[in-house]
């Protein structure tokens, strides 16, 4: 069975990869003469071939760059914050420089000039080493991989509650609407104490449901409006499932509550 474990490995090698050809994109765009002539030199007859595969770093950047963030956010969240910074202009700029270019500017071709001559101050070829750095933080996440010392335990937790999950649809597909919502929701709750406790926060309740994590993790600005109105929805149709025996919950609204925790699990962390 493929497991979480060995989708985020391949996942990863795949944006390394993908990142090594963005590293030749822009440095073609910067440097195209110089970058030519050097990939004839080494690639001989094949380096029309590598120059053809060279991908557009404007149009393929931006994605590689929200899976690269939503992986990194996972595995490694402590250099989320670096690996953002290194492609954000700097809040409150005053003046461009080599020092604080950035990707982003870089995306938007801008190029930053001097006097009468126009001479140029700095422009995309500064974006380079950011660019550098981020490839180098997805290395260290590969590296983390590789150590001992990498907690695999949220990775396992997340094999099990897609498993789970799957029961929960087959107890849907069976007619066992109510118990298929409870298993659901019970998912839902352990994976939003999980995120709560990803973020050290405090939870004074003994033992909290899914609207108190919820709310906890809304308060410090984990999951903003929608997300948290999507949850309380959820845990609605949970508390149906669970707590009212007047109403039956409706087979929709259960494989309601599975798709959306489905969607919570693979997008709040």
């Amino acid at each position: 069975m493929t497991t979480n474990l060995d989708r985020y490995k391949k996942d990863l090698d795949k944006l390394i990869s993908k990142g090594n050809k963005l590293h030749l994109a822009i440095q073609m765009d910067c440097f195209p003469k110089e970058l030519t002539k050097q990939i004839k030199e080494q690639f001989g007859a094949k380096a029309d071939k590598v120059i053809a595969d060279i991908p557009s770093f404007d149009s393929e950047y931006q994605a590689w760059y929200s899976e690269a963030q939503v992986l990194i956010k996972q595995l490694l969240p402590e250099r989320l914050l670096d690996f953002t910074r290194y492609y954000e202009k700097p809040k409150g700029r005053k003046d461009i420089s080599f020092e604080n270019y950035r990707i982003e500017d870089c995306l938007q071709g801008l190029n930053i000039t001097r006097g009468y001559q126009k001479e140029k101050v700095v422009g995309p070829e500064a974006a380079i080493p950011h660019f550098r750095q981020q490839l180098a933080i997805l290395d260290s996440v590969k590296a983390r991989f590789e150590s001992s010392l990498f907690d695999i335990r949220q990775l396992v937790q997340a094999d099990l509650f897609d498993s789970e999950l799957e029961a929960a649809k087959e107890l849907s597909k069976h007619k066992f609407t109510r118990a298929a919502g409870a298993l659901a929701g019970v998912v839902l709750e352990r994976h939003l104490g999980q995120v709560c406790e990803n973020h050290s926060l405090k939870i004074t309740k003994k033992n909290p449901g899914i609207a108190d994590l919820n709310n906890a993790l809304k308060e410090s600005d984990v999951i903003d409006i929608v997300q948290w109105r999507f949850v309380q929805h959820l845990g609605d149709i949970r508390n149906l499932c669970d707590h009212d025996k007047k109403v039956e919950p409706t087979p929709e609204q259960v494989d309601e509550l599975i798709a959306g925790t489905m969607k919570i699990i693979k997008t709040v962390f």
